[in-house]
Formats: C-alpha cells, sequence, structure tokens
C-alpha cells in the first residue's frame, strides 16, 4: 500500500533537513550513517521525495542537535483570532510558577476541594 504523496509541509521539512546537515557540516552519507538508512534515503527526505515519519525525524533531530520544532518554525499557517487549547496550554506551561501550581493541584484528593480551587481560579480572571 502506497502512503499519500508529500505536501508542502512535507517538501519544508526536507529542505530544512539540508539546511541544518549543512550547516552541522555533516555529509548526506554521515547523517545517514547515525540515523540508519542509505544516502539516498536521506537525499529523497531532502528533496520532498519521501515523507519523514516522527520516529525518523526524532532521530534526525538528534543527529543534528537540534530541536525537533526547529523543522517546523515559521510554518504553521497564519493564526486565526482563536487561539488552540493545545497552544494556550504550551504558553501556560512556560510560566515559572506553572509546574508548582500543578504539582500542588494534582495533590488534592477531596473533589468538591479541587472543583472549588478551580472555581476560586477562574473567579480570578487575572489573564
Amino acid at each position: 500500500m502506497a502512503g499519500r504523496a508529500p505536501n508542502k509541509t512535507d517538501v519544508a521539512v526536507g529542505e530544512r533537513v539540508r539546511e541544518f546537515r549543512k550547516d552541522a557540516n555533516l555529509s548526506q552519507t554521515a547523517l545517514a550513517d547515525q540515523i540508519g538508512v542509505t544516502f539516498q534515503q536521506v537525499q529523497k527526505y531532502e528533496n520532498g521525495i519521501n515523507r519523514i515519519g516522527a520516529g525518523r525525524l526524532m532521530q534526525i533531530a538528534h543527529a543534528l542537535n537540534v530541536p525537533i520544532t526547529a523543522f517546523f518554525d515559521g510554518l504553521a499557517r497564519p493564526a486565526d483570532k482563536r487561539r488552540t487549547k493545545t497552544a494556550r496550554l504550551a504558553e501556560l506551561s512556560a510560566v515559572p510558577t506553572a509546574p508548582k501550581l500543578l504539582q500542588a493541584f494534582s495533590k488534592i484528593s477531596d473533589p468538591v476541594l479541587e472543583a472549588d480551587v478551580v472555581n476560586l481560579v477562574r473567579a480570578l480572571r487575572f489573564w
């Protein structure tokens, strides 16, 4: 069964792989050896002929010493006025005290108290 053809994002990610590989002064062969594929496969990834699976992209990011998000920076569609819950959660997790708050909240064993804390925080409306 054949997979889907690469789309614009797949091609852009492949181009970023090439950029990061060159920045790291690695040949296609050297990168291929590190991630367990042939240099021809790396060529196909970089040219957008073959899609890169999530696991393989993690290997590439590790080999090139870049965060996996670097392959996607700037590729998102222009945001509409609504933010996704995921984006909001990511933003909130960057708040330095958020982990402490979550840790303390997770220790509440009484469901009524848990609901009261949520209602209290909602009532504060600081954000």
